[in-house]
């Protein structure tokens, strides 16, 4: 996310930060602002700990329309940011949509990060395991050992994984959807 921001400033790059709490988007928009003076923020907008009715979509998809962003990230967590991704994806004009998860707790100061080391290992998910376990345990109780899972029956030609028809349908995308 850091490196996106950085490269964006000289590409001017409009960004929407969508996700969390108000406060936590507070947080992180002054944080990025003076990390990335450049930085161009077009909006910010943290939903309601809810599901979203078809008006509240619509409304929504039209806000982030509007603010002309280039670059939405969105930061709801797993699994909720890829669903959120994939229904708002053809109603949006952005360029692209980012999930980032916890990266706007990280970046807004208030979650510590993992060391270096640990991020590059792999071994992101254990480090916030015992940061969080109360939160986190049942997800990754049932993510790891099914990302593991459909991983080994991939790589042993047992089941394929067509990401283009898993993400966008048959029909080909007018832009990506990524999470980082």
């Amino acid at each position: 996310m850091l490196s996106v921001f950085d490269s964006g400033c000289s590409k001017g790059l409009r960004h929407f930060l969508y996700g969390a709490t108000a406060e936590t988007l507070e947080q992180l928009q002054a944080r990025l602002l003076a990390k990335f003076p450049q930085a161009r923020i077009v909006g910010s907008y943290a939903p309601p700990f809810r599901k979203l009715s078809t008006r509240e979509e619509t409304e929504i998809a039209d806000r982030l329309n509007r603010s002309g962003a280039d670059i939405i990230w969105v930061g709801l967590s797993s699994p909720k940011q890829e669903l959120w991704m994939a229904r708002m994806r053809d109603r949006l004009e952005a360029s692209m949509l980012i999930g980032v998860g916890a990266a706007f707790d990280f970046h807004a100061g208030l979650k510590r990060q993992a060391p270096r080391i640990i991020q590059r290992s792999g071994f992101e998910w254990a480090f916030r395991l015992l940061c969080e376990p109360r939160r986190l345990w049942r997800r990754y109780a049932l993510v790891v050992p099914t990302f593991i899972s459909l991983t080994a029956f991939q790589r042993l030609g047992l089941r394929k994984f067509p990401i283009e028809d898993a993400v966008f349908g048959s029909s080909a995308p007018k832009a990506a959807a990524v999470k980082v």
